[in-house]
């Protein structure tokens, strides 16, 4: 689903489709996934929920996990659509996921609601 792209991100690619939540998700076993490989350390109890940060086009968003999300798709709220270059979506589009290092940074510049402070860098990152 996504490889290395950059010393703050990992490349792949999604369909992107307008989304009926505030907050744009991905499937939950997809999110649960990548949590696990990209912010785990493997020590002990760790949180799976965290959430990733994505950017389409030139627009940076948190991304949770959802049930009625389909595998290999990124529900996107309307708003946040409408600012990226995205048309006659579901569209099969490159999406930018942020590295641990760089979604603590971004998260804690926009002022997320996200303990920031939990987000760790894992042994290698997503190979899903």
């Amino acid at each position: 689903m996504f490889e290395r792209f950059s010393s703050g991100y990992y490349l792949g690619r999604l369909y992107v489709t307008p989304g009926e939540s505030e907050t744009a998700a991905i499937s939950r076993d997809q999110h649960e996934r990548v949590n696990e490989q990209l912010y785990a350390d493997g020590e002990g109890v760790e949180r799976l929920d965290r959430p990733l940060v994505m950017k389409v086009d030139e627009r940076h968003f948190p991304v949770t996990g959802a049930d009625d999300v389909p595998q290999d798709t990124l529900a996107v709220p309307p708003s946040v659509l409408e600012d990226t270059r995205v048309r006659n979506p579901p569209a099969l589009t490159e999406v930018l996921l942020a590295k641990a290092d760089r979604a603590r940074q971004l998260l804690t510049m926009t002022g997320g609601s996200v303990a920031v402070d939990d987000l760790e860098d894992g042994p290698g990152g997503p190979a899903i």
